[in-house]
């Protein structure tokens, strides 16, 4: 291996700085890494220089520089121009992986499309939210190719707590929909919870302890609870607008399956709700204020 080949093998290109793309960078500069990115927004590039990433101007550009490139991308739309700019730039050899939570037919166009120029797609959803991703705290559902996969797991230990591969392309995606219907019906549950401990005059930061140690938990509860406790539902860690993106692939997942989801459609409309409220920007864990303002007051509090 030439200098030039080791210095691309620790070079890995983000695509994407917004919650979870920031996060990757952070934690991969941190485990030495040298990063090149790219996004829309400046302050996101801003954030990436001043922890000593490099900037690029396109996705095409991060593909010059790097042979294992992390998609961290908010939408069908935004895939399909990264993945033009990619094909006209990208080496022959080089491993793309998708991370994000997306229609698994976009991410077979890809796929497809850089097949053609000789580099393989993986299919790498991650579970966890921003502020796990902060921390490590993920778990990565990486499947395709599996000789690409391990061209790219040291990376991905990089910045997850959890790094498996799951088999053939697309199996990452039918994990995170499985995990995501879970932690749909898990934060509902956390705000239901916790609303029912607060009408009975308990305090909620000894129901957090006092629950967490016990066989009520989760790791919703753990980490949506205490947003929920202090009312700090911004900056979120997941937005309402991009999360119900994520129930509706859910919801057609299930559909083509013939699986009955009986919980995750129970809990559909107080999603809904948060967004009728203007709660689009807010965290998910405001679904506890959702909830708390369909209460009426008890007859001790008139």
């Amino acid at each position: 291996m030439t200098a030039e080949d080791d210095k691309r093998a620790r070079t890995v290109g983000i695509v994407g700085l917004g919650i979870m793309g920031s996060a990757y960078a952070k934690n991969l500069l941190e485990a030495g890494f040298a990063i090149v990115g790219t996004d829309v927004a400046q302050p996101a590039l801003d954030d990436l220089k001043s922890r000593g990433g490099t900037l690029a101007a396109s996705a095409r550009e991060v593909a010059k520089a790097a042979d294992i490139i992390l998609l961290a991308l908010p939408s069908v739309k935004a895939l399909e121009k990264v993945t033009a700019e990619l094909v006209a730039g990208i080496r022959a050899g080089a491993v793309v992986c998708e991370m994000g939570t997306l229609p698994l037919e976009a991410k077979e166009a890809c796929r497809t499309a850089l097949a053609a120029v000789g580099v393989e797609v993986l299919d790498c959803p991650v579970s966890g939210t921003g502020a796990q991703a902060a921390v490590r705290d993920l778990a990565v559902y990486a499947s395709g190719d599996e000789a690409a996969f391990r061209k790219v797991e040291t990376a991905f230990k990089g910045f997850a707590r959890d790094v498996r591969y799951a088999g053939a392309f697309g199996t990452g995606m039918k994990l995170k929909y499985i995990a995501n219907l879970l932690v749909t019906i898990h934060n509902l549950s956390t705000a239901e919870a916790l609303l029912l401990a607060e009408r009975a005059g308990l305090d909620l930061n000894m129901v957090f302890e006092a629950i967490r140690s016990g066989a009520g938990n989760s790791r919703m509860f753990e980490v949506r609870a205490p947003l929920m406790i202090e009312g700090r539902y911004e900056p979120a860690t997941m937005k309402h607008d991009i999360y119900v993106k994520d129930l509706e692939l859910i919801i057609d997942f299930a559909r083509e399956m013939r699986s009955p989801t009986p919980l995750m459609a129970a809990s559909l409309p107080f999603y809904f709700a948060a967004l009728a409220e203007g709660r689009g920007k807010q965290d998910t864990a405001s679904l506890f204020a959702v909830l708390k303002g369909m209460t009426t007051p008890r007859e001790s509090e008139d």
